[in-house]
């Protein structure tokens, strides 16, 4: 059964902190968290304890002996993956294994996000990693450094990163988490999707994917997208992964290495068991917690909308109002994709057109994110809570409001007198499925 709590006071992260308030009088309100976990005891420990009792795979060390060109992907500042925790058992197989460190790249799966900056490698990898390493960030659009691995439906040619590539043992971190198209993040997906060409995101992330009725938040089985992250990363020969599963206050629970797809089957079932929550009925308003590292800009905010909206049942019913509780003081984000995501939200004609014109034009990679926030608000509006700047996100179609009192009696003036308020503290793990 879901953790749901009736309360008179509640809290949602904000940046790296958190804010409370209370409903206004008439509303009536729930929480709905993931389910409670125990956290790892020795982090640490568990990640080593995990690359040297591999899923599905040899050792670690057997598969490096003799390599020349190792490429390890981790995830970028927009993912809360514990790549410090992660990465240092892979080097530290590595290094036994008497593979030289200069023959080992870090490569930050950035996809079309910004690049990172030095701090945030820093704070993703630790410092000892960033100054004994060669640590460079993709660039989906730089075609010197692309090499077709796949070629896809339609003749589409399936490029990654040169240094995956031409590396002659590919390794990889990542989270397992629910996903809006993969079902859960994780696996093959940080090479597949993070390291890939523009062509490659655009074609998995366009709206003929996600209008499938496979590709879903918490599916795997039968999920188209995951199918061609699966194919490209065995075309990549991803040999080894290590992923963790977090829980609501970013604490790892699980760990597991060894072979990209058992390590994501493992960890997509613990996962699956945390964070889907069954909830009794649809709201007329919920309040989306997001939190570090995802409210940093309006791209990755916006998820939690669409993962609450694209749940097997809508959780927020046709007419409600999802706030988002989110400072974005990157605007709608810097990267390439996010600006392209900005520019479609602008255009004219509101949600219908920017559907109608994916659907009919394509799409370039970070416009999808356009698309799927276009049709939620077709069936909900989303008010941006203590945005830094209003005029920007207004602009875009949202609804905005200083804080989150503000921004429930604005939600209250949009559904009526007495609505029912749901609560998800943490919107991009805890996934509520209305009973049927």
């Amino acid at each position: 059964m879901a953790t749901i709590l009736n309360t008179g006071r509640y809290t949602v992260p904000f940046d790296r902190s958190s804010i409370s308030f209370d409903l206004p009088a008439g509303m009536t309100g729930s929480v709905v968290r993931s389910r409670p976990a125990v956290p790892l005891s020795d982090p640490p420990a568990a990640a080593t304890t995990a690359v040297a009792e591999p899923l599905g795979s040899p050792p670690l060390g057997a598969l490096a002996a003799a390599k020349t060109r190792v490429c390890i992907a981790v995830t970028d500042a927009t993912r809360a993956c514990p790549d410090h925790l992660l990465v240092p058992p892979l080097l530290a197989e590595l290094a036994a294994a008497g593979v030289p460190d200069e023959v080992i790249t870090v490569l930050v799966a950035v996809g079309t996000h910004r690049a990172s900056t030095d701090a945030e490698k820093i704070e993703k990898l630790g410092l000892d990693v960033v100054r004994r390493y060669r640590i460079v960030d993709h660039d989906a659009s730089d075609d010197q450094n692309l090499v077709q691995v796949a070629v896809g439906p339609g003749g589409i040619p399936f490029r990654l990163n040169r240094l995956i590539a031409e590396a002659d043992l590919v390794l990889s971190t990542g989270v397992v988490e629910p996903h809006q198209y993969a079902g859960y993040s994780g696996g093959g997906k940080t090479v597949a999707i993070g390291c890939a060409d523009e062509a490659t995101i655009a074609y998995t992330h366009g709206p003929a994917m996600l209008d499938l009725p496979g590709t879903r938040l918490a599916r795997l089985d039968g999920n188209p997208f995951q199918e061609a992250v699966r194919a490209v990363a065995r075309k990549a020969n991803v040999a080894f992964v290590i992923n963790a599963v977090l829980d609501d206050d970013g604490h790892p629970v699980a760990i597991a290495a060894g072979t990209p797809e058992a390590v994501h089957d493992h960890l997509a079932t613990v996962a699956g068991d945390l964070y889907t929550m069954p909830i009794p009925a649809r709201a007329d308003i919920a309040v989306a917690g997001i939190g570090y590292p995802k409210d940093a800009n309006l791209y990755q905010a916006s998820r939690a909308a669409s993962y609450l909206q694209f749940a097997p049942i809508p959780v927020v019913r046709r007419g409600g109002v999802i706030i988002l509780p989110a400072a974005c003081p990157e605007g709608p984000g810097e990267g390439v994709g996010e600006r392209r995501f900005a520019e479609a939200m602008r255009q004219p004609g509101g949600p219908a057109t920017v559907i109608e014109r994916a659907r009919t034009e394509g799409i370039r990679p970070g416009e999808q994110r356009a698309y799927v926030m276009a049709r939620v608000l077709q069936d909900a509006r989303v008010i941006v809570a203590g945005v830094r700047n209003p005029e920007d996100v207004r602009a875009m179609g949202f609804l905005t409001a200083p804080n989150l009192d503000d921004a429930l009696k604005q939600a209250g003036t949009i559904t009526g007198p007495t609505p029912s308020v749901l609560v998800v503290p943490h919107a991009l793990l805890t996934l509520p499925l209305v009973r049927r």
